[in-house]
């Protein structure tokens, strides 16, 4: 035959200090029961927000090609300077070949200019035979051209002069054909540097956005990088919120992820707000290895403009879910656990949440209710 038993209540003295607020009063605990307490705090909002990485790039194409090679896939890990993708350079290797040959006929011209000043300088062709030769030459030099000078019909110092002048112009035109060839040159391998792209951190592959083959243009995404060793949360808070946050200050957040709870520390604070939302973008470090970029948190945020209330507190252990409605066990007068549903508030340490509504001070509740109870009863047993 079966039985019910009731559940007895065992009331004990005890202590109870929350971190988050102090407890109006002590609570008197048992084995089994606890006496719901109050406490009183900054009111703090829970704001959604995302867990981006600490440093993420989009990788992206400077010139036109074909991708000839691409480093892995996405998860895949990478050390600064390792390449990740490399475009193909034919073009560009033919080009600059081609300029290394006009580089060399450049040097062939100035070489050549330097020989023909030192000749004018020492062999002006102004004085060079122009008559022929034997005595015409002589009486061309000996009489002749001395004539003409005294004559103004000839002026060999501004011939010579002009000479040097011209074999110098050569010289500073073959130095400046050098120049802009190596100019050429270096803008050549600037594009060819810009035809691989390496990793600029230590980091992993997030997404490929080409395959090996694709034909690229300037601008192009070629694939997203990012640094997944320390993570933060981005947050979108609103501007009177704002004057409660400081850089450096900590708080807790909610992760998505198993329902877990971590600290988090103001990492930076954007310095223009949202002119459309009127929000400010706030970054929260997070601790390391504890979520995922993309994943979705919560960050408790206080709010000082709000009034101060005083919500119940009980240990989140006295929780049970109907479904996915939360509620507790409260004990009457008689000692019969009746179920109550409840509208829980935020977390607190010591592993003791805030009731928004459902109970009250001084009600009694299961600490930890049995599996199986149902309202008044523990569950059936055996005969």
């Amino acid at each position: 035959m079966g039985f019910r038993l009731k559940v007895k209540t065992l009331v004990a003295a005890g202590a109870l200090m929350v971190a988050a607020g102090g407890l109006q009063g002590q609570p008197m605990t048992g084995g089994d029961h606890y006496v719901v307490q109050q406490t009183q705090g900054v009111t703090h909002v829970s704001l959604g927000g995302t867990v981006v990485p600490y440093k993420e790039v989009t990788l992206s194409a400077q010139l036109p090609g074909r991708v000839n090679f691409l480093a892995g896939i996405e998860g895949d890990t990478f050390k600064e300077g390792d390449r990740l993708v490399e475009l193909d350079d034919s073009e560009l290797m033919a080009k600059r070949e081609a300029a290394m040959a006009q580089l060399a006929n450049a040097d062939a011209q100035l070489r050549n200019a330097g020989v023909q000043y030192n000749r004018e300088l020492w062999s002006p062709k102004s004085r060079s035979a122009m008559g022929g030769m034997g005595m015409p030459n002589l009486f061309d030099q000996m009489f002749t051209r001395p004539m003409e000078d005294v004559f103004g019909e000839r002026d060999q110092g501004a011939e010579r002069t002009a000479d040097i002048f011209s074999s110098r112009t050569n010289i500073q035109q073959a130095r400046n054909t050098i120049y802009r060839v190596q100019a050429e040159i270096r803008a050549i391998d600037a594009k060819l540097r810009d035809a691989k792209s390496l990793a600029p951190f230590d980091g992993v592959i997030m997404k490929k956005f080409v395959e090996v083959g694709d034909t690229v243009q300037p601008g192009q995404p070629l694939l997203k990088y990012a640094d997944v060793e320390y993570l933060q949360i981005v947050v979108d808070v609103p501007g009177r919120l704002r004057p409660g946050l400081n850089e450096g200050m900590m708080l807790r957040a909610e992760l998505d992820v198993g329902d877990r709870e971590v600290p988090v520390r103001v990492a930076q604070i954007f310095p223009m707000a949202d002119a459309q939302r009127h929000t400010v973008t706030i970054k929260f470090d997070l601790p390391q290895g504890v979520s995922a970029p993309g994943m979705y948190a919560k960050v408790l945020v206080p709010d000082y403009n709000a009034p101060t209330r005083s919500n119940p507190v009980i240990p989140s252990s006295a929780i049970r879910y109907n479904g996915s409605l939360p509620g507790v066990y409260v004990v009457d007068e008689d000692g019969e656990p009746m179920l109550r549903l409840i509208r829980v508030g935020e977390k607190l340490s010591g592993d003791y949440v805030t009731v928004l509504s459902g109970l009250q001070a001084g009600e009694r509740v299961l600490r930890n209710p049995p599996l199986g109870i149902s309202a008044g009863w523990t569950s059936s047993q055996g005969r």
